[in-house]
């Protein structure tokens, strides 16, 4: 199956009712209150030009975050939107997602269940939007299994493979720095959210990569299955090119072309 590649993103499958792409990271899904900037949507928007004249409308089914890369599973119209969005809502759809976490975990598979609650819901803090473990919090659980340990530079690091069984904000970051092993790269929760307010007050700086490793949270939306019209669907996206040399400790040439699609019945 050839694979239409666009900026930022690349088309992975796609039917009347919807379409699936792979997101590279830092590109944002939908429209910030910032500066003028790319985004999925957009994107989509211009890709889809005719569909959207003749009465489609586009509905971002799963949502990553603009350093997370990987699968988006996007409706195009309202009947499909509402059908993929009972689908979630009833937890009929599998989610898995690749992830380069600091240190090795000492077993090799484990459940976080953990509740998740706003920081900014608890009292006064500089990044509201950051989620916090706490008994208010809303239930939340995740499955987790180690799929290589791995050193660089005499730091341990680890790939792990998370099944996010409910669909909470930031649940899989959250949790895993719960558990002590937060994703190489991630500016809000490696810490207590310092790092997140130097890159926001600065940008990117040396100080940052010393501490960080990367300038994006290793997190890639690797796997996605669900029953569509009868079939079950399942659609793969390899660990994209940053992550992947991150684990190697070198540069890699990047492939001409990756099969990240299939489907069984």
């Amino acid at each position: 199956m050839s694979l239409q590649v666009l900026p930022k993103f690349s088309v992975i499958d796609e039917s009347s009712d919807w379409i699936i792409v792979d997101k590279a990271a830092p590109l944002i899904v939908h429209p910030a209150n910032r500066k003028p900037e790319p985004t999925l949507l957009g994107g989509l928007e211009q890709l889809l030009a005719f569909e959207i004249q003749t009465g489609g409308q586009l509905g971002i089914i799963t949502r990553l975050d603009r350093e997370t890369s990987g699968l988006v599973l996007v409706a195009k119209t309202l009947a499909a939107a509402r059908e993929l969005g009972w689908i979630f809502e009833r937890r009929e759809a599998n989610k898995d997602y690749l992830a380069v976490v600091q240190g090795w975990p000492e077993d090799d598979s484990w459940v976080c269940d953990e509740p998740l609650i706003r920081a900014g819901e608890l009292g006064p803090t500089p990044i509201w939007v950051r989620q916090v473990v706490n008994p208010r919090g809303r239930a939340c659980r995740t499955q987790f299994v180690i799929i290589r340990r791995f050193s660089r530079e005499n730091k341990r690091f680890s790939l792990i493979r998370c099944f996010p069984e409910t669909g909470r904000m930031h649940q899989i970051r959250v949790h895993l720095a719960c558990c002590g092993h937060p994703l190489v790269g991630d500016k809000l929760y490696s810490g207590d959210g310092s790092e997140y307010l130097k890159w926001m007050a600065t940008g990117w700086t040396p100080e940052l990569e010393r501490h960080l490793l990367l300038p994006r949270h290793a997190l890639h939306a690797a796997g996605l299955e669900l029953s569509w019209l009868g079939k079950w669907l399942r659609w793969q996206a390899p660990l994209p090119q940053d992550l992947a040399e991150f684990i190697a400790g070198e540069p890699i040439t990047p492939t001409a072309g990756v099969v990240i699609w299939s489907r069984k019945d």
